[in-house]
């Protein structure tokens, strides 16, 4: 209630950004907690936080304005890890958390680290609910395709006919795809990383940091115990040529070990191109963020998608979508100082014994 008294404070609430003023020196060892790491020797968290730890001193917020919120999983950890405010927080609930901390701290850089069962399987509902709000905040979407802390059983994205420690005769369960959820869910940051590319996923870290909004970053995580190899294709270096495609702004879809392929579209249908004599980089598709439809098109590149020549889709990694549109925490905090505005100071004596009241005899 304080804050209904004091709007002005609420309006330098609006136009508060994470940044400062202050000169910040910061290296990634001050980013570094004291606490021993303690995840499976080999496991494709310790690349990523090193890789966050790395881009914190470039987006240029003090470590007292910055907060890391997990659930539960391994990837959930990682709060302890990073030399910044954090919270260990509930199964599938990190978004819930978050939203109230930027709604009432929106000074803050808030960051959720989550797994694909904590966000997608008992988190599922707060995922999406966070997506369509387009909280400001950043998602970090741990992917290894499996439950490591609890073991190894399927997850809601281990593909279909997995054999795990709870499908011993395969997965029969179809798996959900992030990317295609998120861009259901009308999120408006949506993009892909892997662990095994670092200088590709500090790219994606910032590009997350700098959109106004909710961005959801899915990185392909390795579980080395239960998963391992999951990703081969994409992170190998022989395979990942012809295996991915790295989406930039404006430039045509090209992939390949001698860039000798192309994606070119059919209207709305996608086609895999050799280029040559019959087709040029004239004739390919021109990544655009803001286009939704193909930004859909772009998530549904999956593992066992060819085309009519047969040859496969590539994977694509970057930015698929990236639009400007209403935050929640700013209209939420717009909301309660229009209120506040229009009604004057509160009275919790009328409140309580107004018309809206009466008396049990």
């Amino acid at each position: 209630m304080e804050a209904l008294k004091t709007p002005t404070k609420i309006n330098t609430f609006l136009s508060d950004t994470a940044t400062t003023d202050r000169e910040l020196d910061y290296s990634s060892k001050d980013f570094s907690s004291d606490q021993d790491v303690r995840w499976c020797p080999g496991c494709g968290d310790y690349t990523i936080l090193k890789q966050v730890q790395n881009v914190m001193p470039d987006i240029g917020v003090p470590r007292e304005n910055i907060v890391f919120i997990s659930g539960i999983g391994c990837a959930a950890r990682f709060p302890y890890y990073m030399e910044t405010f954090g919270v260990h927080s509930i199964h599938g609930r990190a978004p819930a958390m978050a939203t109230g901390l930027k709604v009432t701290r929106p000074d803050l850089s808030v960051w959720v680290i989550s797994g694909d069962g904590d966000s997608l399987s008992i988190g599922g509902n707060h995922f999406a609910h966070m997506l369509r709000r387009n909280v400001n905040l950043n998602f970090l979407l741990f992917n290894n395709q499996i439950y490591g802390l609890t073991k190894g059983q399927y997850s809601p994205t281990t593909p279909e006919g997995t054999t795990t420690k709870s499908s011993p005769f395969g997965s029969i369960d179809h798996p959900f795809n992030p990317l295609t959820f998120s861009l259901g869910a009308d999120g408006s940051f949506v993009a892909r990383a892997m662990d095994r590319d670092p200088k590709h996923l500090q790219q994606m870290l910032k590009r997350a940091h700098e959109h106004q909004g909710t961005s959801m970053l899915e990185i392909y995580q390795n579980c080395i115990v239960f998963n391992d190899g999951a990703f081969e294709l994409f992170t190998d270096k022989k395979s990942r040529p012809r295996e991915t495609i790295y989406l930039e702004q404006d430039k045509p879809m090209i992939f390949g070990k001698d860039n000798d392929k192309g994606i070119r579209l059919d209207g709305l249908k996608p086609e895999v191109v050799e280029l040559g004599d019959n087709w040029s980089e004239d004739d390919l598709w021109i990544h655009d963020e803001k286009d939704s439809t193909k930004a859909f098109l772009l998530s549904k590149f999956f593992e066992h998608a060819t085309g009519e020549n047969g040859i496969k889709f590539p994977r694509p990694f970057g930015v698929l979508y990236a639009v400007d549109r209403p935050r929640y925490d700013e209209e939420v905090i717009r909301q309660v100082n229009h209120a506040a505005m229009s009604n004057g100071s509160p009275d919790l004596d009328s409140l309580l014994r107004g018309k809206e009241t009466w008396t049990v005899e």
